[in-house]
This record gives C-alpha cells, structure tokens and sequence, in this order.
C-alpha cells in the first residue's frame, strides 16, 4: 500500500479510507453473526470507519505495528462503543438463553448426554419452529455477560473460578484453566456445532460462507450458533 506516512499520522487519510474500507466491512459483518437482528449493520460499520480515521490521524510507524492491525483494534473499539452506548442487548434477549440454558441443563442431568434440538423444545413446551425462532433471535448470544459478575438475584455462571470484584469477562476469558475448560467443551459439542465454531472463530468466515459449506441457510447458521453458545456455557458451568 502506497500511503505516505508523517510524525502526525497517514498524509492521505482519504486513500486510507478508500483503501482499508473492505476491513471494516469484514469486521463489522463478522461482528454482526453476533448481534441481534435488530442492529444494522450499516451503522456498525459507519461506526467502523470513524474508527479506521482515528487510526489513520493518531498511527506512527515508529510504534513498529503494522497500520492494518493497529487499525483494525480501533475499528473494532469504535464498533463496540456504538454497540454499547446503542445498548443493543435487550435483557429480554439474555433471558431466553437463560430459559434454553436450564432446559439443556436439565435434560443433560436427565439424559446423561446433550439433548438435540426437538427434546430442547419440548423441554421448553413449544414447537421446534418456535424454539428455532428463539434462537435466531438471539443471534446476540455471548459465552460471557457482566451480568455473570454483577447481576445481583442470579447465580454467578461461573462460580468456580474465584475472581475479585474487578473482574470481567476478558480477565475471564485469558484464565488459563478457563481457557482448557472452554477448549475441552467445544471438543464436547455436536459435530455440526463444533465445526461452525471452528469455521467461525479460528477461519473467520462469516455465516454466508458458513451456510454455503454446510449446505444450510444463514439464518439456519444463526441458530445453530445461538445452540452452541449456550451449549458452552451450560458444560462450562458444570466444569
């Protein structure tokens, strides 16, 4: 990339722009496989792009990162920050995956394995297609909330790892003895599952391309991912 750089940041901030808007495209649409449908993704990566501006104003090459992956933690920071000021997480939403993590639970201590989909529903006293739903939409489902620290009523998910009152999920998420927890449950989950994970996580393919190698559809992907989260997160309690 031919773009000049000064002690102040990128001289050509419009050519940064032009060049690096595919990145925030990429990032914003594989941030978006975990956002409710209710996000657009076009603010998401007009959020993005303020980021990828602010990148170009404050990089110097003597910080010896190269500009795409100094830029790409900005894009993402100002994505989030949008999410979050947005509070584009409905405790409506976290609700239903606590109702389908206690049926899973449930029907895990019953069956002695992990129940497929049809007995998930029937669990919850709704039709398959009706749990579907539920799953799509809550695409935003995350394998750790604040709430799992602070919510006051609600059991701590993760009780057994002793953290102190400053903790968070990223402080949670870089514990070595979670990290082996949370690589032994994935091990643990259905094929299919397993693979979008990986597909998803390691590959960084989003849930098109997803759907395409499974010969599903995207919203298919969705629930299925929406399943897996909360798959872990019941193993992971149970570890």
């Amino acid at each position: 990339m031919n773009i000049m750089y000064t002690p102040s940041g990128l001289s050509d901030k419009e050519q940064c722009l032009k060049e690096y808007a595919p990145l925030v495209k990429r990032i914003a649409h594989h941030l978006m496989a975990r956002l409710p449908s209710s996000v657009a993704v076009d603010d998401i990566i007009q959020a993005g792009m303020m980021g990828l501006l602010e990148a170009a104003g404050r990089y110097d090459e003597l910080r010896g990162a190269q500009f795409e992956t100094y830029a790409a933690q900005r894009i993402r920071g100002s994505m989030l920050d949008e999410l979050r000021q947005a509070d584009w997480m409905p405790r409506s939403l976290r609700r239903d995956m606590r109702r389908i993590e206690a049926a899973m639970s449930k029907l895990q201590q019953h069956l002695g394995r992990l129940p497929n989909e049809t007995e998930i529903a029937r669990e919850l006293d709704m039709p398959l297609t009706e749990y579907q739903q539920m799953l799509f939409e809550s695409r935003g489902a995350q394998l750790v909330y604040y709430e799992d620290f602070h919510e006051e009523g609600d059991e701590d998910f993760f009780d057994r790892f002793e953290f102190d009152s400053d903790s968070d999920p990223l402080a949670m998420l870089q514990d070595e003895g979670f990290r082996n927890a949370l690589i032994k449950a994935i091990d643990n989950l259905p094929e299919r599952e397993r693979m979008l994970m990986g597909m998803h996580y390691e590959q960084e393919m989003n849930l098109r391309e997803i759907g395409e190698v499974m010969g599903v559809s995207e919203s298919r992907v969705c629930q299925l991912h929406s399943q897996a989260v909360a798959r872990l997160r019941v193993l992971l309690k149970g570890h």
